[in-house]
């Protein structure tokens, strides 16, 4: 059977329909779902527990994508005001429909994706925190937020070897896009790092103990805007439907 993947989408204040609160999602997610097999089902823009509960049930795998800042009040008591105001177009209804989709997942042991935002939300739901603002933070960082070159690689990371990343991409280096300007800080203690670019920005993550879900990748690239450019990016989503699907195999 297609293994249904469930899809957590941004949401916007006004959409197109009567300018009402609605759901916002870009098709190359789904699309890149279909292409790895899986047939995806976005999740409702609902903070009501039996609801998300029952989506995780009815779901084989869960995919967490990119959006708008976490709320800083999520992962910090007090922030300084130069790094505020770099903070912006929170939504603290889905920081909270995430937090209870992520304790889900790991209840029900359900297979897990998570791109970008989706990284920092699992991180910070597991006990991590973030870096606010990359150019802030970060001395002699690079240009991680090239909203121009979306679908192109702008720099490389370092895959640590014999991770789950390494293995799907082939090596221990791997050239990606980047469009955000934060990352995971301290990460939280169930996660490891497994690839950073060259000025110490997180790019992915990876459970300590992978046999806590049957599968755990958190990227903090888009691989979904570069399954055209090379079929290393399909891979990553290849292996998340198979392990939706139920196969022992990821690769």
């Amino acid at each position: 059977m297609t293994p249904s993947i469930l899809v957590a989408p941004s949401t916007e204040c006004a959409g197109a329909e009567f300018a009402d609160r609605s759901v916002s999602l870009s098709n190359r997610y789904t699309d890149a779902i279909i292409a790895a097999g899986g047939f995806p089902l976005i999740l409702p823009a609902t903070t009501r527990r039996r609801i998300i509960v029952e989506a995780v049930r009815r779901c084989d795998g869960v995919l967490l994508t990119g959006g708008d800042d976490i709320d800083p009040k999520c992962y910090v008591s007090n922030l300084p005001g130069s790094l505020a105001k770099t903070s912006l177009n929170h939504d603290t209804e889905r920081d909270a429909w995430e937090k209870i989709l992520i304790q889900e997942v790991f209840r029900r042991r359900k297979p897990l994706l998570a791109i970008c935002r989706g990284l920092q939300m699992l991180n910070v739901v597991l006990g991590g925190t973030l870096l606010v603002d990359i150019p802030t933070q970060v001395p002699n960082a690079l240009n991680h937020n090239q909203m121009a070159r979306k679908t192109k690689p702008v720099h490389n990371i370092t895959i640590v070897a014999g991770t789950l990343l390494a293995r799907m991409a082939g090596g221990i280096s791997l050239g990606v896009n980047s469009t955000h300007h934060q990352a995971a800080g301290q990460v939280a203690d169930p996660l490891r790092v497994v690839a950073q670019t060259d000025d110490g920005v997180i790019e992915a993550l990876e459970l300590k103990d992978p046999a806590r879900l049957p599968f755990m990748l958190a990227v903090q690239f888009h691989p979904e805007r570069m399954v055209d450019q090379s079929t290393l990016f399909l891979r990553l989503f290849r292996g998340f439907v198979r392990a939706a699907r139920g196969g022992a195999k990821l690769l």
